[in-house]
């Protein structure tokens, strides 16, 4: 079965900052939007995150990111579970600090390696920032796999 994006309109989405509160210029809806000129830019603190709310089951396979260089994050906590379970990590990805597209596949041999999973939620940990300040930059963020 051919993976496909798997955030949709339906998704629900929370991050947990954005710069000086200003959700219209570094908001959430910046990680999916497919535009270059756009990112959601967290505000300062150790660790940031993202969660992600499908509308029904989804199994992921493939993980892209691009962060803005010098705002990356060293380690990314893949954590996720089903309706009503606690969540469990999934997987531990060293992204690279570079502003190029980063892909994740489950059969890499890599740093960057996601395991499948089936859930209802994901969430993404972005701990030890590369910025002074703990903030992280995403220009895009892709969750790929199969709706259930």
């Amino acid at each position: 079965m051919p993976v496909e994006p798997l955030v949709c309109a339906h998704t629900a989405t929370r991050v947990s900052s954005v710069l000086n509160r200003d959700v219209k210029h570094f908001g959430k809806q910046h990680l999916f939007d497919g535009s270059e000129e756009t990112c959601w830019n967290s505000d300062q603190g150790t660790s940031q995150w993202v969660t992600l709310d499908f509308p029904r089951p989804v199994k992921v396979s493939e993980f892209h990111i691009q962060f803005q260089g010098g705002f990356s994050s060293q380690v990314c906590t893949l954590e996720g579970c089903r309706t009503g379970e606690e969540l469990v990590k999934i997987s531990e990805l060293y992204p690279q600090d570079s502003h190029a597209m980063q892909i994740s596949f489950p059969s890499m041999e890599t740093g960057f390696q996601v395991e499948e999973t089936v859930l209802d939620k994901l969430k993404i940990t972005f701990g030890s920032s590369t910025d002074f300040f703990g903030r992280v930059v995403v220009y895009h963020l892709g969750v790929l796999g199969e709706r259930l």
